[in-house]
């Protein structure tokens, strides 16, 4: 049995047309490495029954995403640096966050995912973090070649004994970082996994989860299929979705 899990769509306007989608490199990390059927949700926002949709699925995936999340869900003032936003997907991953958790359904967050995972249970994001005097440039390199831009730039720290070190099997590991964005306040659902060498927070996890539910800022489905690390994150999550397809097969 292929566990069925849930993507949260971007919404883009192209063509005359306005697109729910997701980027294949998710899916085909989702479905290749992870061994699960990705099911793109279109960001319908609060037109969802999210509580009775997190009963028909086995995990959720949230994405990496250029757009931002507004920052009016964590209470500050957008302006123009703040863009792109996608209100539409806001609206749809952040209570889909906290139905999933609600559920014990496992949720893997990458990237846009880490931090609407923040926001959603309380927390704040800060902005062109590139910016801040001690901070390294976590932006992507210019370039048309993707696998310039997606490459592995720097090393983070992950915490010993932590629920990440257990599934990439150690402490330092090389990631691939294309954000402006990060972690500000912490919500206090969440626990650090892993920093950057400037203590930017790479990756969480959540401390009251039921089962798998981590977060990184990093983009693991780029390389999941050649890169240790990247490819454990995603055969964990697939683990852990085949466990809760299990269940429910036995619940049927």
């Amino acid at each position: 049995m292929q566990p069925i899990v849930a993507v949260v769509a971007d919404v883009r306007d192209f063509d005359n047309y306005r697109w729910h989608c997701t980027p294949q490199t998710y899916l085909e990390a989702a479905l290749s490495v992870a061994g699960v059927v990705p099911m793109i949700l279109p960001a319908f926002g609060e037109r969802i029954d999210f509580a009775s949709l997190v009963t028909r699925v086995d995990g959720v995936l949230l994405s990496g995403s250029r757009s931002n999340v507004h920052p009016q869900h964590f209470g500050i003032a957008s302006t123009p640096e703040h863009e792109p936003h996608d209100e539409e997907r806001d609206a749809t991953a952040l209570p889909l966050i906290r139905a999933t958790l609600d559920a014990g359904v496992p949720l893997f967050a990458i990237c846009r995912g880490v931090q609407e995972l923040n926001v959603a249970l309380g927390g704040s994001i800060a902005h062109e973090i590139q910016t801040r005097e001690g901070t390294f440039d976590h932006r992507a390199p210019v370039s048309d070649d993707q696998d310039v831009r997606f490459r592995l730039t720097h090393g983070i720290d992950v915490k010993p004994d932590g629920c990440l070190a257990g599934i990439v099997g150690d402490t330092r590991i090389e990631v691939n970082s294309l954000h402006r964005q990060a972690i500000d306040t912490l919500s206090p659902r969440l626990q650090i996994e892993a920093t950057a060498d400037d203590g930017t927070v790479e990756a969480v996890s959540v401390r009251d989860a039921a089962g798998f539910a981590v977060g990184v800022q990093w983009h693991p489905e780029y390389w999941a299929r050649t890169d240790r690390p990247s490819g454990a994150l995603f055969r964990a999550f697939g683990e852990a979705a085949r466990t809760r397809a299990q269940g429910r097969a036995r619940a049927a």
